[in-house]
């Protein structure tokens, strides 16, 4: 019975060092890995306006111009209900947020 224990002890270590090791390797954190499952869940666009500031937070977390990228960020996010993963990039997982251009024709949302 003991012996029994022991091994299920280990065998639960090994899973969380696996899942600790994966998620090092891929470079993702904790949030990033939740917004993702979420996402693909509910297939984009289905933010709730209170949702848009903490994956605003999210998405401009990495980069050195964070008050307009968060300003952008939420404007968009509250027009379309939808960040895209990740830090950069990813924005064809949101169409409106994607298509949305200045009055010079660039991208309107980070």
């Amino acid at each position: 019975m003991v012996a029994m224990a022991k091994l299920l002890l280990l065998l639960a270590v090994a899973i969380l060092a696996l899942s600790m090791a994966e998620s090092k390797i891929t470079g993702t954190d904790d949030a990033e890995v939740q917004y993702q499952l979420e996402s693909k869940v509910n297939g984009g666009g289905n933010l709730q306006s209170f949702q848009c500031s903490g994956q605003c937070q999210r998405r401009c977390s990495r980069t050195q111009y964070k008050k307009p990228c968060i300003f952008f960020c939420n404007k968009c996010c509250q027009a379309c209900l939808c960040v895209p993963t990740g830090y950069y990039g990813n924005k064809g997982e949101c169409p409106c947020y994607n298509n949305w251009k200045t009055k010079r024709g660039g991208p309107k949302c980070p």
